[in-house]
């Protein structure tokens, strides 16, 4: 991956120390110059250095060793001078980041190697800075002409239509999106309608297409009719031609014009007449501009269809229109047509429908890959083969039909930015069906160094912008979204994993052993790896988790100015002051928004309320507290905070059978969760949670109920119960009731223990207590 290498290397050489300045500001010239073009988004310029792009990795890669092995020698050397307490700090430090990034290896630096001194670190930024100027020198060849850049295949060969046309099995599974989009073929709008069908690779979009297209009361509908494969290699003037000659009056063919008049021919074709355009494969927007302009809107009801990968495309050709998006077969579908490719109309043997159905299952309702195997199965139907693929249909696909499939999902890989690349191919290190948190991932992209902000930009913010992007090209679908509508989780298909990590090897990006928590990447002879950069001051460090028994002395505290994220476990015990941790100066991380503290004991001895000495930073948005056994009068500490929007009260974090809060506080508070705790009665209306969107309280045994004036709080949106009793249940459902008699419809009431909810239910007399009580 040159780019994402050149990016880390990038980051290295801005921060490198200063004995080193002097060479590696040559190396960051061209880096920056190498950087400029790869930033070059023309497909001509993709074409040009795709033969260059290993040599600018291995390069960098050796670059980053050098100077990194030059730092890491730094950093041992000036640990030995450092104070005991902040060194200790230190090692807390890298423990806990070698804990959150299980891919993150520190090098091992010999003494041999840091004898040989600055000499042999020159040399070696010398011989990379020749192979970088050669490098230069090729692009500057392809540029002037001097040597011709290598020459673009056809994409349309590669073509999941072409792939599906030849493997025809008929309509499974489609029958609804088929209907849907009929409807709006022959809807009574008279205004030109596009219509946009956004999937993944070989999801179907075209054979749904086609068989609109081909819908006899669709043909009779419209006065003509013309089909145009864009791709991504597209010529203006082909496209154009396809189209002329498809909806010439005469039904004749026109020969070679140039594209100006081809543009004047389609729009005089079109013109007046009822027609059915089919875009299929777009790509990009450019493609969609250089003919919308000739198709007329008549107010005569035509209709015009793209099919693309792109989010982005569909909503640029139509803003105001609702895109249709593929979804993958479920079980039963994804069977049918599995069986369709292997027997046609005939049935399966008996003996054949359990493996037959687990191979459909493992397709994992992607239509591409089911007709790959029914093809594969077709061969040899016997029971010993449908169980040997059955094993690992993913291996089976690769040993044969696997060069033409995984082409057809590899147009979405070599389309991507070049920033996005590195940044998906990642993806490939976590399990087959694993659920990807976003906060995790944000994280180790930052660390490997994939995220090059431009301006002011936070590392954060355009990591997210990049996962966007990934979504909106249909590589990665959304699983959950936080309560502000975020996007929590996400998956990737199990096929797209395996274009991850093939692509991954062929380019020397990861390499797997084992599991998940064993990845490198290699560079040179070396695998990537982070090194602490700042001998004193960690800038750059914006998450820390799964740290034990912090101290939060002043001095800790300034060596991590920018901390955004502290996730610290303290387990004490007798022989330690809970003073000895400094909690109040928490209150020193200014730029904290995340912090997360479970406090627990070894042995019940020690399980005492945690002393008031907590102080939070004024910024703090989300807090996380368990363990703590603080009384409920302390609580105005955390209401007091001005922008806090997530609390989260764990395992006993407050005790006391009652709580009041005060007015005025948690004026921002948007999410409240209690967990474990010996409430029995809680007074609370809309004065002391103006902001409220979503209560959870789980484990709630000894609270009574849920005050009624919660239902008050005009932005309240969920009650979510998990084994609580059963008055609190139907106080919640009380709520729910009183809210749709105020002609409030959007409270959700969510019971996530039937026991609690059948108990709720067993009559009158239980519903009359709770109104009594409140």
């Amino acid at each position: 991956m040159a780019y994402a290498a050149l990016v880390s290397l990038l980051q290295t050489l801005e921060e490198s120390p200063q004995p080193m300045q002097q060479i590696p500001s040559h190396l960051l010239e061209k880096v920056g110059r190498l950087l400029r073009i790869l930033d070059d988004p023309s497909r001509k310029n993709i074409l040009s250095i795709r033969d260059l792009e290993g040599k600018i990795r291995d390069a960098s890669f050796e670059a980053q060793d050098i100077i990194e092995s030059h730092i890491t020698a730094d950093q041992l050397e000036l640990s030995e001078s450092v104070s005991s307490g902040v060194g200790s700090c230190f090692c807390d430090i890298i423990s806990a980041l070698q804990n959150m990034f299980p891919v993150i290896h520190l090098r091992e630096t010999s003494t041999d190697f840091m004898d040989q001194g600055m000499n042999l670190e020159v040399r070696g930024l010398e011989r990379v800075i020749d192979e970088l100027d050669l490098i230069l020198e090729a692009l500057s060849k392809i540029k002037d002409g001097k040597e011709e850049a290598p020459e673009a295949g056809n994409s349309r060969a590669a073509g999941s239509s072409r792939f599906v046309a030849s493997n025809e099995s008929g309509l499974v599974g489609l029958d609804e999106d088929l209907m849907h989009l009929r409807d709006r073929l022959t809807g009574f709008s008279s205004n030109l309608d596009i219509i946009s069908i956004v999937g993944m690779g070989g999801i179907g979009k075209t054979t749904l297409a086609r068989n609109l297209y081909n819908d006899r009361l669709i043909e009779e509908r419209f006065d003509t009719r013309a089909w145009v494969v864009v791709s991504q290699d597209y010529s203006v003037q082909e496209l154009l031609m396809v189209l002329v000659n498809s909806t010439r009056r005469d039904g004749g063919e026109v020969d070679k014009k140039i594209v100006e008049e081809l543009k004047v021919s389609l729009h005089k074709n079109l013109k007046g007449r009822r027609y059915l355009i089919v875009m299929d494969d777009v790509w990009d927007t450019k493609a969609w501009d250089e003919v919308k302009r000739f198709f007329p809107d008549d107010n005569n009801s035509s209709r015009i269809i793209l099919t693309t990968r792109q989010s982005e495309v569909a909503m640029y050709a139509n803003p105001r229109s609702d895109i249709h998006r593929m979804n993958l077969l479920s079980v039963e579908p994804s069977w049918d047509l599995l069986r369709k490719t292997v027997f046609g109309q005939e049935d399966c043997p008996y003996a054949m429908k359990k493996i037959g159905r687990k191979i459909a299952k493992n397709c994992r309702g992607l239509p591409l890959a089911i007709i790959v195997i029914g093809g594969l199965l077709s061969r040899d139907i016997t029971e010993e083969n449908w169980k040997r693929i059955a094993q690992d249909v993913k291996s089976s696909i690769a040993k044969n039909d696997g060069d033409q499939f995984m082409e057809i999902l590899s147009l979405s890989y070599d389309f991507l930015p070049r920033h996005l690349k590195a940044c998906f191919l990642y993806m490939g290190v976590f399990p087959e069906d694993y659920e990807i948190f976003v906060s995790q991932l944000i994280k180790q992209w930052v660390a490997e160094g994939f995220i090059r902000p431009l301006h002011d930009e936070s590392l954060e913010g355009l990591a997210k912008d990049y996962l966007s992007d990934l979504i909106n090209r249909s590589l990665i679908e959304v699983r959950r979204r936080k309560h502000n509508g975020e996007v929590k989780t996400f998956i990737i298909h199990d096929m797209l994993r395996e274009l991850c990590l093939k692509k991954a090897q062929d380019e020397k990006f990861l390499q797997i052993v084992n599991s998940y928590s064993h990845v490198f990447t290699q560079g040179g002879n070396n695998h990537r790896r982070a090194i602490l950069k700042d001998s004193v001051v960690l800038e750059n460090l914006q998450t820390l988790s799964e740290v034990k028994n912090f101290r939060c002395s002043k001095e800790v505290l300034e060596i991590m100015p920018n901390l955004k994220k502290l996730g610290i476990l303290y387990v004490h015990d007798s022989s330690t002051e809970w003073s000895t941790y400094e909690f109040n100066n928490f209150v020193h991380l200014h730029k904290l928004e995340t912090l997360k503290c479970l406090f627990s004991a070894k042995d019940d001895l020690v399980r005492k309320p945690l002393p008031l000495n907590l102080a939070f930073p004024l910024d703090l948005k989300k807090l996380t507290l368990s363990g703590c056994r603080l009384s409920w009068e302390k609580m105005t500490v955390i209401g007091s905070l001005p922008n806090l929007q997530v609390l989260k009260l764990r395992d006993y974090a407050f005790e006391g059978s009652v709580w009041e809060p005060n007015e005025g506080e948690f004026t921002k508070l948007k999410y409240l969760l209690i967990d474990r705790n010996k409430l029995e009665r809680w007074c609370a209306d809309y004065t002391h949670f103006p902001q409220l969107q979503h209560l959870c309280l789980c484990h709630c045994f000894e609270l009574e109920a849920i005050p009624t004036e919660v239902g008050d709080i005009g932005t309240l949106e969920m009650l979510e119960l998990f084994r609580c009793r059963s008055s609190v249940v139907a106080s919640a459902m009380l709520i729910q009731e009183e809210q749709r008699n105020l002609g409030n419809e959007g409270l959700i009431v969510r019971v996530n223990s039937y026991r609690d909810y059948v108990d709720s239910l067993e009559g009158t007399s239980l519903r009359k207590r709770v109104k009594a009580r409140g």
